[in-house]
């Protein structure tokens, strides 16, 4: 009896978990509590992903004029390059925004313009070795995974592409959003979403994981580097929002959510 009540009550932990993880009551980024910036020690060139387990943070950047795209791992603790590995496959060197799940990372790697070709790679996490990839004819620059889909936004994330896990195409969806999406994650009931609107103010969007149609918008400013916190890589992490939009010396910032 003790046992099935504390199986009970973890279950509903799980579940109100999931439901409480939604977006902050506040719409500019500027109101958030700013709880750290860390210093990445390690050549990050144009950043494009990241993502995080609270203890290792994930980095994709392009090193456009050598034509070559990185995988990196830094410590969350105090910033350093633990490893790097190189994301060519033929024409495709641009990396773009990235997910992680339990055992693996998931990154697309594209040409660089739009309209164009990707690979979206299944990466472990351990070795960084991939795993398993499908491609796709169109330039993907951002992916989210759940527990079941992939969902990727094409370049400026006009269109959203859904698929399963073996890379089998479900749908695509037109984004009604006006925000062009370089990174996006999966939280609780919603996807969450960062990129520039069409006035080039940055924002941070969480979407129904459903419709992905808009159900929260956060504004926001700049660095005191002049640039927009939503420039390029964003991640959502055990209720911290972090966000590193500059090129090396990169910053990342990390602000409390909820």
């Amino acid at each position: 009896m003790r046992f099935l009540s504390l199986t009970l009550g973890l279950n509903l932990f799980a579940v109100a978990v999931l439901v409480g993880a939604g977006p902050p009551a506040a719409s500019s980024l500027e109101s958030l509590p700013l709880l750290k910036v860390l210093e990445l020690r390690g050549i990050t060139y144009h950043v494009q992903g990241i993502d995080t387990d609270g203890k290792r943070l994930w980095t994709t950047s392009v090193d456009s004029p050598h034509r070559k795209g990185y995988l990196h791992e830094f410590s969350m603790t105090n910033g350093n390059l633990l490893r790097s590995v190189e994301l060519q496959d033929g024409e495709r060197f641009h990396p773009g925004g990235i997910a992680s799940d339990r055992d693996s990372l998931w990154v697309p790697v594209a040409e660089y313009r739009a309209s164009s070709s990707s690979v979206i790679q299944r990466r472990n996490k351990r070795s960084f070795e991939v795993e398993f990839q499908f491609s796709v004819p169109d330039h993907i620059g951002c992916i989210v995974a759940t527990s079941q889909l992939l969902i990727g936004g094409n370049w400026d994330s006009r269109e959203f592409y859904v698929w399963n896990h073996e890379g089998n195409l479900i749908r695509k969806i037109a984004n009604t959003t006006g925000n062009s999406y370089q990174d996006m994650k999966s939280d609780g009931k919603y996807i969450v979403a960062s990129g520039a609107l069409a006035d080039h103010k940055g924002a941070i969007d969480w979407l129904d994981r459903e419709s992905l149609r808009l159900a929260h918008r956060l504004v926001a400013g700049k660095t005191d580097r002049g640039a927009s916190y939503t420039r390029e890589g964003m991640t959502i992490h055990g209720g911290r929002l972090m966000l590193l939009p500059e090129d090396g010396p990169s910053r990342l910032f990390v602000f409390r959510v909820r």
